[in-house]
């Protein structure tokens, strides 16, 4: 039923609950888990009292991005078989394009469960790839674990 599995993540408190779910699931359909991080290259946060170029933003990015991908992936068992992938782009937009791209079966990943004045300004990407994803995805609450 299913070969390959997206987990996107973005180091996010909590995303050990989504790599267990996909961990299982890939476990049960001796299926692999494509373990996705996006460097995220809108640079919202530059500013001249940031303290921070483009350049050393991105590269942190790129930092934070691989720095998740080795987190998520340390969550799975041994026996479960596991590729990584970073992207650049816009989370949202990659993780959709990701789908096709791996190609994925399914589409495992974590979500904050923000409402109201947090949802209206920081906006959903799980909810963008619930809309938007060509295969079934499974959100997975992240709590403090």
């Amino acid at each position: 039923m299913y070969d390959t599995i997206l987990l996107p993540t973005d180091g996010s408190d909590g995303i050990g609950a989504a790599a267990r779910h996909a961990g299982k699931i890939a476990g049960r359909f001796d299926a692999t888990v494509h373990v996705l991080s996006v460097v995220d290259t809108r640079n919202r946060f530059e500013s001249p009292s940031s303290g921070l170029s483009a350049d050393a933003w991105l590269e942190a990015e790129r930092e934070r991005a691989g720095s998740a991908i080795e987190a998520t992936v340390a969550e799975f068992p041994d026996d479960v078989s596991v590729e990584t992938t970073q992207r650049e782009g816009v989370p949202k937009t990659e993780i959709v394009d990701a789908v096709t791209d791996v190609p994925a079966d399914l589409v495992v990943m974590g979500t904050h469960g923000r409402t109201g004045l947090d949802h209206y300004l920081i906006g959903s990407v799980a909810e963008t790839v619930v809309r938007e994803s060509p295969v079934p995805v499974l959100t997975v609450q992240l709590s403090d674990e």
